[in-house]
């Protein structure tokens, strides 16, 4: 179900979450971001840059505004990770959100993790302590949300194998945990998106989409690494692409072969995901930047009824 701006449906539905958030004090919105990182140099010769450090700013800034429960970072976090001066804005950013009682996690991207993998990683660790380079996951509201590392490149086989593995266990355990109404999959690498720049993800169908799909309770694919928000569908699931953190945007295929995509009529430049909870539906909305920068507004909603 999708409109814009956002359903009645929808808005009767975030409007008991409000009101429940004000009864029992606290809130168990989800936020998802992803690409949150600057510009590098060369990227400017063939894409078109938009004050993007500051739309990065103006993004935290409004999702410390929203206090959700927890914020979850789908990679690219910084430009380079291996350089610590890289991190300085990002450790504001961070900092302002825990201060806040915002819990933060976050999964590799491929500038995470570039040029120096290994140094990158160790000052990702630093920042992210519940990550695991081969899959881990949160229970939020009954909602289990598993990450992954789609950099595969920088991975060995038999890291490969043991993340596909723990991936297909994984998923098949909560379909059978009572405790789990709903479970959401995430990582990096989109495996579809009609992004010029980087494309679909050939690995990321093979290796994670399949159990995604053979899972009973998993019912939403999330990805950043297209500078775009994007939405498709595959055997009546949904597969969901947010990268609008603030990297430089990339242009879309309009190619006659191009994928459908079902959000065809919403393309922000920069952008956030909410995600609430309300008994078997699933509630997502699209927050975006103005073209001024003025502020936010709500834009693309959906839901997902999993009862």
């Amino acid at each position: 179900m999708l409109t814009h701006p956002m359903s009645y449906r929808v808005a009767i539905f975030c409007l008991f979450l409000v009101a429940e958030t004000i009864v029992y004090g606290q809130s168990k919105d989800m936020i998802f971001v992803s690409d949150t990182q600057a510009p590098m140099w060369v990227e400017t010769l063939w894409l078109k840059s938009n004050h993007n450090q500051e739309a990065t700013g103006f993004l935290f800034r409004d999702i410390v505004k929203q206090h959700p429960a927890y914020l979850f970072i789908l990679g690219d976090v910084v430009t380079l990770g291996y350089k610590k001066k890289k991190w300085s804005r990002m450790d504001r950013y961070l900092d302002s959100c825990r201060q806040a009682g915002i819990r933060v996690s976050a999964l590799l991207g491929n500038h995470d993790v570039m040029t120096r993998a290994r140094k990158g990683e160790s000052l990702f660790q630093q920042r992210f302590p519940d990550h695991h380079r081969t899959g881990f996951y949160q229970v939020v509201d009954s909602v289990a949300v598993l990450f992954l590392n789609s950099n595969f490149k920088k991975l060995a086989p038999a890291d490969i194998q043991q993340q596909q593995e723990w991936l297909s266990t994984t998923l098949t355990a909560l379909d059978e945990d009572p405790s789990i109404l709903i479970t959401v999959v995430a990582c990096h690498h989109a495996p579809y998106s009609n992004s010029t720049i980087v494309g679909s993800s050939e690995p990321v169908q093979k290796y994670f989409v399949p159990s995604y799909l053979q899972s009973r309770k998993a019912r939403l694919f999330i990805t950043g690494h297209s500078h775009n928000y994007e939405l498709f569908q595959r055997a009546g699931k949904d597969f969901l692409v947010i990268g609008g953190g603030g990297g430089l945007h990339q242009p879309l295929s309009e190619k006659p072969d191009r994928l459908f995509d079902l959000s065809s009529g919403y393309k922000p430049q920069f952008h956030y995901l909410v995600m609430q909870r309300n008994g078997g539906t699933l509630c997502l909305t699209s927050r975006y930047l103005l073209e001024d920068f003025s502020g936010f507004q709500e834009g693309l909603s959906f839901s997902i009824h999993y009862r």
